[in-house]
């Protein structure tokens, strides 16, 4: 491995007048740096960016700690990327498959010293765990749970968009709504978030939720989805409606109806929950809550922002309104 003091030899000038010109930390005659830069390139001489960005307390690189690079978490990553290019960072993607222990190593000493910042995407840790988070790292942590009131939040309005979608296919001529992937249990709070906003809209038009068609989904996957529809439709539980968790869980359900017979939106209604992309193009085109990926990517880009420009002040908890995106699969849809 080539050495600093290699390349002083090379140049024939001292260490320190090398250290000077890498890094930048004092005026050197033009023709000396340009023996110095001339010994670098001959010799193959590579900076260790890392230890210099330490040094200056800074490493230019902000972390995006997500359960999985897919679908939403991806399209959220598109968002939050060129908020932290534009303030001359770098992002870098960490995976947790919503393991506790790994967001836990994500908040680490050692891992925090690799970064200016840290975005952590929650799924695993729960309250308690978080409430044990003592750093003085910028930290802003996303997803649809309880944090503690010390550390930055930013969540989605999960109740109100899941009470918008129900509402309109309320509105709509739906009365029997399965709230596929939704629970009881509280052990995710997105999901039971979203459960109370399908109850509200019942509650609102004057009808009965029926907890016989809040129906669980194993694992939010589509073909888990379309699992648990296919079980409700040999039911015989009489449906007209669905309100689905995720897009992913309502591609699942948009499957399984279709090779049931049932055509949506004539025999049954269908909404879901993300506006992904690929929700726009699925025929009929899915009726979704958009889940704001550039007010949340704004928002806790934002607030990291301001903690790595020196910020001391209370932790902030913002959650990110949503609106509904009318589509195919809803009556009066595009």
């Amino acid at each position: 491995m080539v050495r600093m003091a290699d390349v002083a030899r090379a140049a024939g000038v001292s260490v320190m007048t090398v250290s000077n010109v890498l890094n930048e930390r004092l005026p050197v005659g033009e023709p000396t740096r340009a023996r110095v830069m001339a010994a670098v390139e001959a010799l193959g001489y590579e900076v260790n960016l890392t230890a210099r960005h330490l040094r200056a307390g800074r490493t230019d690189t902000v972390a995006f700690v997500v359960p999985s690079f897919h679908d939403y978490f991806g399209e959220l990553a598109d968002q939050v990327a060129p908020l932290v290019e534009a303030e001359g960072r770098h992002l870098v993607l960490e995976r947790t498959s919503a393991n506790a222990e790994q967001e836990m190593e994500a908040l680490s000493v050692a891992r925090l010293q690799m970064y200016d910042g840290v975005l952590l995407s929650v799924a695993g840790l729960d309250l308690d765990q978080l409430g044990r988070v003592r750093t003085s790292k910028p930290i802003v942590l996303l997803g649809e749970r309880d944090v503690p009131d010390h550390l930055n939040h930013v969540r989605l309005a999960n109740e109100s968009g899941a009470h918008l979608a129900t509402a309109h296919m309320i509105e709509r001529g739906s009365r029997r709504i399965v709230a596929l992937g939704c629970s009881f249990d509280g052990a995710h709070m997105m999901t039971t978030d979203r459960r109370a906003g399908w109850e509200h809209a019942y509650r609102e038009a004057g009808l009965a939720a029926d907890p016989a068609y809040v129906v669980p989904v194993s694992d939010y996957t589509s073909l888990g989805a379309r699992d648990a529809m296919l079980d409700v439709i040999a039911s015989g539980l009489p449906f007209d409606g669905v309100f689905a968790v995720t897009d992913i869980v309502a591609l699942g359900a948009l499957s399984a109806l279709a090779d049931s017979g049932l055509q949506v939106p004539h025999d049954v209604q269908l909404a879901g929950f993300d506006n992904l992309d690929m929700s726009r193009f699925v025929p009929p085109g899915i009726t979704s809550v958009d889940a704001n990926h550039e007010g949340v990517a704004e928002a806790a880009v934002g607030l990291l922002h301001r903690q790595m420009s020196g910020w001391t002040g209370p932790a902030e908890h913002v959650v990110a309104p949503v609106r509904l995106v009318v589509r195919g699969s809803t009556r009066g849809g595009a």
